[in-house]
């Protein structure tokens, strides 16, 4: 007797298995993060406290289509791409006593 053939369905089940983790734990997860990294892009105005990729921490004077122009020190502007934008720094308010 030889032993049966295993089918090849079988044999594909742990790929797929595998491209399912690989979804669910790595591209979901970054497709998520860029969606919210253009949305933030999109939505930056003018007096937004932004950190830069590079570091730099400034206020956004004026946003155009493409670039803004970041106030970085007392007459220190410079004009960025957006996509430099890391993020937007959350400025606490103190409540009136």
């Amino acid at each position: 007797m030889q032993p049966q053939a295993a089918n090849p369905i079988v044999n594909l089940v742990p790929l797929v298995l595998i491209f399912v983790v690989f979804y669910f734990m790595l591209i979901r997860p970054q497709r998520k993060k860029e969606k919210e990294q253009q949305n933030m892009l999109k939505n930056l105005n003018k007096n937004d406290e932004v950190v830069t990729s590079s570091g730099i921490h400034g206020t956004i004077v004026n946003v155009k289509d493409k670039t803004i122009t970041l106030r970085i020190d007392d007459n220190v502007k410079i004009e960025l791409e957006k996509n430099c934008v890391a993020y937007i720094k959350k400025t606490q308010t103190v409540p009136a006593a």
